[in-house]
């Protein structure tokens, strides 16, 4: 009986290799990149994107294990919650009050140390942010920060429904 099982269980864990997620991989550029928008060193261009482009990102540089099943699965879950939550391919596009509550929010992550996400910088150590770019990057928020207009949440409108108007 117990083998019977365990060919059952292998037999399904085969079968969902062939069922796959679909992929965060766009070809750019993207005209709404936040660099298109806000100026940034390289230095901090090259910590955001070795940190943070993977999961907040319209392009996604998937890992090996990312083709096996139901990690492949995950790693998408997560690539989709992260672009959701900001996406800097995209960032051009949001309101000035998004803008800078996102700013904000990056600040504070990396001084928490909560982004990068301790378990994607286990496996990749690249990611791990060293103070000089921690610094560098919440520098650069600040100053992106002191560009934006002041927000009136009055007249403040969500992009969606200005996009449903037109």
């Amino acid at each position: 009986m117990l083998k019977k099982i365990l060919y059952v269980f292998l037999a399904v864990i085969v079968i969902l290799q062939f069922i796959r997620p679909s992929r965060n991989q766009a070809a750019g550029p993207f005209p709404n990149d936040i660099n298109t928008k806000f100026a940034m060193t390289d230095d901090v261009m090259s910590a955001i994107k070795t940190s943070c482009y993977n999961c907040h990102s319209n392009n996604t540089n998937y890992p090996w294990y990312a083709n096996i099943q139901p990690i492949a699965w995950w790693l998408q879950n997560h690539v989709n919650e992260g672009k959701k939550e900001l996406n800097f391919s995209e960032f051009a596009t949001y309101t000035v009050k998004r803008q800078t509550k996102k700013f904000k929010e990056i600040e504070e992550q990396i001084t928490e140390g909560e982004m990068p996400l301790p378990n994607y910088t286990r496996i990749h150590k690249n990611a791990v942010l060293t103070e000089q770019q921690k610094e560098a990057i919440k520098k650069w928020c600040a100053e992106s920060l002191a560009h934006l207009p002041p927000v009136d949440p009055a007249n403040q409108t969500d992009n969606k429904r200005e996009e449903a108007k037109k």
